[in-house]
């Protein structure tokens, strides 16, 4: 059992955000230690496992992609900090995916890693607005995601070169989707680094999900030294003079550390801070909980999803309305638009794939709806939502047998806003956090510093450079 007392860096959090800060750190000599409050790393990008079975949470995609050899991008950066070569991650480029809008995904735009499709299939559904689409892509080019640049709405951007609102829906359903902590808007600098990481750049998939990228970030990190601490969380900060003075853990015991990443969210983590014995209270205001959070369904199946039917998309965005409505809904879920994500349909190498055939589906809800009610009935509105975001999504996906998805159905699972709380301790289920972010990764704690979802960074890729960012120029090299 490890029994220091005082590190020069100590994370909170075992996500993938405080996972590369501390291999980072590790690499460079700190005495790091990461003390997570549950048995498994991850985070909100972790996995559990279910009668022997293992379910992905979070992970998607891997955004970011781009071929060996490309330089200069955040994939190669990621890669280069963390001392990881592209062979150990073993990357699945998607086949292709949709952004499908309308009833039955009337109005259609396909895109693959190639960014050349997306703007043939924009110029082949609204043609008098392919030019401002390229005018867009090219400022998107061309802004710098950093504190000092300034705060727009992205609609008000993408609108000052689309004019069609159809369009426009559509070019924000896969950003919101993959990282609005915002109701009905994002930042433009939030949109722009998704719109890079999603279309300019592209989506891939570790072989073995989740699972692989989380063995080969703790390898590096044991590795290199770093130190962990598992079902230990951090229960309070105390703070004395503008500094953390010390961190008391979920055990009562008192440890003390230089400086401390916080990845567990900007609200959580202000919400840790008090004052040690006889110091002043700390003040500062913390930022408000997110609203923003999902339910996700996931169906396992004997077999690959192409053979049902389902062979070539990776990922699908949806909504079913006249406009896109990206809100926390009055209900428990909002069916009316989400994501499907077909993790077999990404392209692998010659040789075994995926165990199983895997069928996920994921859409808005309300934690509120879901967070007291009696565990009976929690169970049969899980149960009843599970079948109405099934019949939901069936309209964006070819037409199945149904007798042939039944019979080749094995398990099924879905968790909610209230699972998303249990698990990462995250207030409201918000699954990208506050939607107010500290780019700068400052707290009210000159010595504490957020990394992850509230420091700005959204996805797989922008959760390690996240943490790698803030290792480096709050601990490593600060200003």
């Amino acid at each position: 059992m490890n029994s220091r007392a005082h590190y020069d860096v100590a994370i909170i959090g075992a996500g993938l955000s405080g996972l590369a800060a501390g291999v980072r750190l590790a690499h460079f000599g700190k005495k790091v230690c990461i003390f997570e409050r549950h048995n498994a790393p991850g985070g909100l990008n972790g996995f559990y496992s279910i009668a022997g079975r293992k379910y992905d949470v979070g992970l998607h995609a891997l955004t970011n992609f781009v071929k060996p050899g490309v330089k200069g991008t955040p994939l190669g950066t990621l890669l280069r900090q963390l001392r990881i070569s592209r062979e150990e991650l073993v990357l699945c480029e998607q086949r292709q995916s949709r952004i499908a809008l309308g009833p039955r995904g009337g109005a259609s735009l396909r895109f693959t890693n190639d960014f050349a499709v997306l703007e043939a299939e924009v110029a082949r559904a609204f043609p008098a607005q392919v030019d401002g689409f390229r005018r867009l892509a090219q400022r998107i080019r061309e802004t710098v995601y950093s504190p000092g640049s300034p705060a727009l709405s992205a609609r008000e951007v993408v609108r000052a070169h689309v004019a069609d609102p159809l369009l426009e829906d559509m070019l924000l359903c896969p950003i919101l989707m993959y990282g609005g902590s915002q109701e009905h808007d994002a930042d433009f600098r939030l949109f722009a680094l998704l719109f890079r990481a999603i279309f300019l750049e592209g989506l891939a998939r570790p072989l073995e999900g989740i699972r692989a990228l989380l063995r080969l970030l703790l390898d590096k990190y044991r590795s290199a030294g770093g130190e962990r601490r598992m079902k230990c969380g951090v229960r309070r900060i105390l703070a004395r003079g503008g500094q953390a003075a010390a961190l008391v853990l979920d055990s009562g015991e008192e440890i003390t550390a230089g400086q401390v990443l916080s990845s567990i969210g900007g609200p959580e983590t202000a919400a840790l801070i008090e004052a040690a014995p006889g110091a002043e209270a700390p003040a500062a205001a913390a930022p408000p909980p997110g609203r923003i959070t999902f339910v996700e369904t996931v169906t396992v199946f004997d077999r690959e999803p192409a053979a049902l039917g389902w062979g070539e998309d990776t990922i699908v965005f949806f909504n079913d309305s006249e406009r896109l409505d990206y809100a926390r809904p009055d209900g428990q879920v909002d069916v009316r638009s989400g994501v499907i994500c077909i993790p077999n349909n990404f392209v692998s190498a010659p040789g075994p794939g995926l165990p199983d055939g895997v069928l996920r589906a994921t859409c808005l809800a309300n934690y509120d709806r879901w967070a007291h009610l009696p565990e009976e009935t929690y169970r049969a509105d899980k149960a009843r939502w599970y079948g109405a975001i099934q019949a939901s999504i069936r309209r964006f996906l070819p037409p199945a047998d149904e007798a042939a998805v039944a019979a080749a159905t094995v398990a099924t699972d879905m968790f909610t806003p209230r699972t998303v709380t249990k698990f990462t301790g995250r207030l409201n289920g918000a699954i990208y956090g506050s939607a107010v972010k500290s780019l700068d990764g400052r707290t009210a704690l000159a010595n504490v510093h957020l990394c992850g979802t509230d420091q700005g960074l959204i996805g797989i890729v922008g959760a390690m450079l996240s943490g790698i960012a803030m290792a480096n120029d709050r601990i490593l090299r600060p200003a």
